[in-house]
């Protein structure tokens, strides 16, 4: 994993707005008052310790988790009004998972084709097409007509973004989307998000994977009881950490080799 900064691009308008969010689980409260915005092209990590909100977090913003308090906005569109509003923003938002969460019982291309041809109305030729090419960017074509089973851990992954590809996002939610693979399949799923990052997609990862961090997030945010306790460019956040548990969090992943 190369450890260069992420090169410098141009970030447009905030896409994303939390406003004061908070969730609760029954009486335990996961997320307390976060504010986050999140610009056009921006790509974020999002790290902490277990239990801190970090997924709930980025799952809120495709409503896979609703909020009991605070406003959340993704591309002009406020998501805690309910609705056809949270259809809108699912069919602007890909998301991908820890687990892999691929229909078994349908090939690799079957599994690319069928939101597009439900959500977006493609036909099967249509839809084929461009899960074609995403099966090819993400160097797997040569895999459509496989099951699941069939392909490695890291295959499956793939798999899984050439599939929110396919709905042609605007946003790329990602959550620890390398924590149920073998060390050896790491690489080519953050291969695969370098790339996409290098597209310009607006991203947010929630991982641990920290070279990855420094080398392509704009901002890495370290979340802790619910909160974000710390921002900012990979230089400063990994150089000159401020909250003394960011400097807890980075002493310990830092020194168990991730």
């Amino acid at each position: 994993m190369n450890s260069s900064v992420a090169a410098p691009h141009e970030l447009g308008d905030p896409i994303i707005r939390m406003e004061g969010v908070s969730k609760w689980y029954g009486e335990f409260q996961v997320l307390t008052d976060v504010d986050l915005s999140v610009r056009t092209g921006e790509r974020i990590v999002i790290c902490g310790p277990s239990g801190s909100g970090k997924s709930t977090l980025i799952r809120c913003i495709n409503r896979l988790e609703t909020v009991q308090k605070g406003r959340i906005t993704v591309d002009g569109i406020e998501l805690t009004a309910g609705g056809k509003n949270v259809d809108a923003v699912r069919a602007e938002v890909g998301m991908v998972f820890q687990q892999f969460n691929l229909f078994p019982h349908l090939t690799i291309l079957q599994n690319c084709t069928l939101a597009p041809m439900r959500s977006r109305g493609m036909s099967r030729e249509e839809a084929e097409a461009v899960a074609m090419k995403y099966l090819t960017r993400v160097r797997i074509p040569e895999q459509a007509n496989k099951y699941p089973s069939q392909l490695s851990g890291g295959q499956q992954q793939r798999v899984a973004i050439a599939r929110a590809l396919c709905m042609a996002p605007k946003i790329m939610l990602f959550d620890e989307p390398t924590s149920a693979l073998d060390p050896e399949m790491v690489k080519e799923v953050l291969d695969t998000m370098i790339g996409l990052a290098d597209d310009g997609m607006t991203m947010l990862c929630v991982t641990h994977e920290m070279g990855f961090a420094r080398s392509v997030a704009d901002r890495v945010i370290f979340m802790a009881s619910g909160q974000i306790l710390e921002q900012g460019t990979p230089e400063a956040f990994f150089g000159n950490p401020q909250h003394e548990k960011t400097r807890q969090f980075l002493g310990q992943i830092l020194t168990s080799g991730h």
